[in-house]
């Protein structure tokens, strides 16, 4: 997709992941308010007014050539959840929501089993998108389920797809309600704990941590 005839709050987004900018950063490119870009996470379907319609087309246009297939292929896959011509549901990209768990001091992060024991890594709590759902829903549950814990999402950080999977994955700020953190899901988790904020990359790779998360965790100190 090289032409975006109407831009709405989504696509805005995914330029945005595609560009790899924080929310201040992306409306600093732009020229406008963060409250604005926090307005599109929150309501994917608002269709920005026509200068904002022409910042965003400069912006897409200026992109650089890595960035501007990044939107393409994220593009391509957000058109592909819809319907067919018959009437029947087009398959779907993968898609998986991440949990950013905050409890005062420390993030909620679980520990992967993988096939060997050198797979074995430490990320946040996340879980397929199942057509139909809510990915703020699928946030919220996926969490209880591998963890035990109750959260509600505080905002939307976002979305990318990861630089090492290739999945494309929504990123969401929760705040903690109650429940003990256990590995609820022996089978794809070996361990859940709490972890103090500023001790995050010394069990994820920074490189691969979404940046809106760094910042975001920087916020609540």
């Amino acid at each position: 997709m090289d032409v975006i005839e109407v831009w709405s709050g989504r696509y805005a987004c995914l330029l945005q992941s595609a560009l790899r900018l924080t929310n201040e950063a992306f409306a600093n490119q732009l020229g406008i308010a963060v409250r604005t870009v926090a307005t599109w996470h929150s309501d994917p379907v608002v269709v920005p007014r026509a200068e904002m319609q022409q910042l965003l087309d400069a912006a897409h246009e200026k992109a650089p050539d890595a960035a501007r297939r990044r939107f393409a292929l994220l593009a391509a896959r957000e058109s592909g959840g819809g319907a067919t011509d018959s009437g029947t549901p087009a398959a779907q990209a993968l898609r998986v929501a991440i949990s950013v768990v905050v409890r005062q001091g420390d993030v909620l992060l679980v520990c992967r089993r993988e096939d060997d024991a050198s797979g074995i890594t430490w990320q946040f709590p996340a879980g397929v998108i199942k057509p139909g759902t809510k990915p703020e829903i699928a946030a919220v549950r996926e969490t209880l389920d591998e963890t035990g814990v109750h959260c509600a999402v505080r905002r939307i950080l976002g979305s990318r797809l990861h630089p090492v999977t290739g999945v494309l994955c929504e990123y969401f700020l929760c705040e903690y309600l109650a429940g003990e953190a256990t590995n609820s899901d022996a089978v794809e988790n070996v361990d859940v704990m709490w972890v103090p904020r500023n001790s995050v990359t010394r069990f994820i790779d920074a490189d691969t941590i979404f940046p809106p998360i760094l910042v975001a965790l920087e916020e609540q100190t």
